[in-house]
């Protein structure tokens, strides 16, 4: 069955060759679905006769959010933590350890219910596509798991056994760094495409992390780094040596980790979430713009540092604090995204790509940004098919 939607007033397609500007833009717009694909865009007057037909009623369409960094496999609640920070006390209860303890102690049942209960949450404010990774188990039963209940539910799956030095090994990293290059790796590298690694003082040096992608890629694991987040590291310079997708944070950087970005494939993937939830430095996004880096947006939902599934407020703060405008936010939050896992099929709306489609309550998505905290998507297809 074929469904064309007509009447969209303001229709981002990211392809500049369909509509104006680097969105591609089309006016009074209409996109018609086929199956799970897209096999026609253009305008409403010119659109091919289908099946079905919904009507818009004028407004703004966007191709569906792709969150291409989350934490979401975990049990427990870091509500103290949170409180105690904003409210300007210490913290000392454990941090991710905190997650960690609780996720290991949770049934598959209840991490499963946990991670359906978020992708609902997610898909009720546009993300269509999303990435998720291990972290809170540490062990090689619980990191398996994690990866093994992800699978079932996106192709985005990411080993990250190297989150932190699981508590037992507190005295000996390079046994855990051991066990994650080794037997844990064995483990969960059937269930993922991606392996990542922390790669922050506190966390695994350059050295370790080197060690971690470089066992992750002889598995057949494509390289993601956690970079530059705390301070000037690493990081980011590892990510583009190695041919990693994405640098995510990216907040601390030097002139020589921006210019290793722009010339290279690494996207620069920036997560304001955690900014605004540890009231840290926000990443520059202006500046790696201007130097010419493909930037993504994403959530970084987890439980402690950005407790946020909503990709929609991640584009308002980029635009209100880091520097973008609508039209950069938006890209980098739909086709940066996508960039950053490496698909073409998804972030865009062409002909061939996958059917992923917000519709929002609004004539134009510069409403995101300018209406900050308002629910604004009113209808969301997933795959060709309507989920919202």
């Amino acid at each position: 069955m074929s469904t064309a939607i007509i009447n969209i007033s303001s229709l981002v397609t990211n392809d500049p060759s369909l509509g104006e500007g680097p969105l591609g833009l089309i006016q009074d717009a209409a996109v018609v679905i086929d199956g799970d694909r897209v096999a026609w865009i253009g305008e409403t007057s010119k659109a091919p006769a289908t099946d079905n037909a919904v009507d818009a009623e004028g407004r703004a369409g966007l191709p569906g959010f792709v969150d291409s960094h989350s934490h979401l496999v975990f049990a427990g609640d870091r509500t103290a933590e949170f409180n105690a920070r904003m409210s300007g006390r210490a913290y000392s209860a454990g941090g991710i350890r905190t997650t960690v303890a609780a996720t290991r102690s949770a049934t598959d049942a209840e991490l499963e219910a946990n991670l359906t209960r978020y992708l609902a949450e997610a898909l009720r404010q546009g993300t269509t596509t999303f990435e998720t990774k291990s972290g809170y188990g540490l062990t090689t039963h619980d990191e398996a798991r994690a990866l093994r209940i992800a699978a079932a539910h996106t192709e985005e799956v990411t080993y990250l056994g190297a989150h932190v030095v699981a508590p037992e090994f507190a005295d000996d990293p390079d046994g855990y760094v051991a066990l994650v290059t080794g037997e844990m790796l064995q483990a969960c590298a059937p269930y993922a495409r991606w392996v990542d690694v922390f790669c922050e003082k506190g966390a695994f040096d350059g050295d370790q992390a080197r060690a971690v992608l470089e066992a992750g890629k002889r598995h057949g694991l494509l390289p993601r780094v956690h970079a530059n987040q705390l301070g000037h590291g690493p990081g980011v310079q590892l990510a583009v040596e190695v041919g990693a997708a994405s640098a995510d944070h990216c907040t601390h950087l030097s002139d020589a980790d921006v210019d290793a970005l722009a010339n290279g494939r690494t996207v620069a993937t920036l997560l304001p979430g955690a900014e605004f939830s540890t009231r840290a430095q926000w990443p520059d996004a202006r500046r790696l713009l201007d130097a010419g880096a493909t930037v993504a947006l994403s959530t970084d939902c987890n439980p402690g540092s950005s407790f946020t599934s909503s990709m929609p407020f991640c584009v308002a703060l980029a635009v209100r604090d880091m520097g973008m405008t609508p039209d950069e936010a938006v890209w980098s939050a739909t086709a940066g995204g996508a960039a950053a896992l490496r698909r073409t099929d998804i972030g865009r709306l062409t002909p061939g790509a996958r059917a992923d489609l917000v519709l929002l309550d609004a004539p134009s998505h510069v409403h995101l940004a300018y209406r900050p905290g308002v629910p604004l998507v009113s209808a969301v297809w997933q795959r060709g098919v309507r989920a919202l």
